[in-house]
């Protein structure tokens, strides 16, 4: 333990420096980190709770559900629909807005997760996680889809929660970014990653290289120099990485840099493959706070004004002048 700082600790002395805080935000947050526990058990046990395997079922994007997906969904939804903090929800398993039941209060935010991401890796034991964004909603009115689709630079929080050998929670607020560990012995996350940067530099990339034949030619280019190493064009060796888990793969830019690409191919969408709302938005903003950029290759995800609840992007993120390179490559 590098310290005593606890999550609880660190928000609320963030929220004091905001002469109008109300404290809702740390008490919605907190509401976030008791479902992240819950769902970090779950993992940890597997088997033991027979909770692991498919639910035979799709979701709204059309995959196959894990037993967890809907029962982590679930968690979420428990543990942020009754404390009175939002006005409505959105996750990656339900078509439709989640709405908070009539007879609980209704708060001044929103809520957009993805309950279980890397669920595909569930079953052979590797990182998997929870993906979560805090949008400001201040109207009396219920919400309707149009509210959801704020561009992601109005985040008010994003974060991510690895289930990883230790279970860890990735947060920022907009100023600057940190990672707590979960103590199991009293059940707190405790601050042990303070003021995360990106290096600006790198020699790693992460993709997934089996779909290179439906690469554009600006990725297959600075995939080919990459691979070139001290040969080529970069006069340097490059390593290769790729989990499958956007979590654990933006964690690893967080702490050692690198460039993560999931960008836009001509396989199986037009349009790219990671969710904008619950995805993309959220790990763009914990990428440029700390330090980094993110992009489509042609524009800055956070610019990017959704056109829908579940839209799919391309995604380019990491350490800064590898992420320039790229866009530059896609402008020239």
């Amino acid at each position: 333990m590098i310290n005593n700082i606890s999550l609880t600790q660190f928000i609320i002395e963030q929220q004091r420096e905001v002469s109008e805080s109300s404290g809702d935000f740390t008490l919605l947050l907190n509401d976030i980190v008791t479902a992240c526990k819950k769902i970090s058990s779950l993992v940890n046990r597997g088997d033991l709770m027979g909770v692991l395997g498919s639910a035979n079922t799709e979701n709204v994007q059309g995959e196959v559900q894990k037993k967890l997906d809907i029962i982590s969904h679930n968690i979420m939804v428990d543990a942020l629909n009754w404390s009175g903090h939002l006005s409505g929800m959105v996750s990656e398993e339900i078509e439709a807005i989640i709405k908070i039941p009539t007879h609980y209060p209704k708060g001044k935010y929103l809520a957009l997760f993805d309950p279980l991401d890397g669920s595909s890796n569930i079953d052979l034991n590797l990182t998997v996680g929870t993906i979560f964004s805090i949008l400001r909603y201040e109207a009396e009115l219920e919400p309707k889809v149009e509210d959801f689709l704020q561009q992601g630079s109005k985040q008010v929080c994003a974060g991510f929660v690895l289930y990883g050998p230790s279970t860890m929670m990735v947060l920022t607020t907009g100023r600057g970014v940190n990672a707590f560990t979960l103590d199991p012995d009293i059940g707190e996350f405790i601050l042990t990653n303070p003021d995360i940067k990106i290096p600006e530099d790198s020699s790693e990339f992460a993709i997934n290289m089996s779909n290179q034949r439906f690469w554009q030619p600006p990725i297959q280019r600075y995939v080919k120099e990459c691979l070139q190493g001290k040969q080529g064009v970069r006069k340097k060796n490059f390593n290769m990485r790729w989990i499958a888990s956007l979590v654990a793969e933006v964690y690893r830019v967080l702490t050692r840099g690198g460039v993560f690409m999931y960008p836009l191919d001509n396989h199986k969408s037009t349009s790219g493959r990671l969710r904008l709302m619950y995805e993309a938005n959220p790990m763009s903003f914990i990428i440029e706070q700390a330090g980094g950029l993110s992009s489509t290759g042609r524009q800055r995800i956070l610019d990017i004004k959704p056109e829908g609840i579940h839209q799919r992007i391309p995604l380019i993120l990491g350490s800064k002048n590898e992420v320039k390179r790229i866009v530059n490559y896609h402008l020239n």
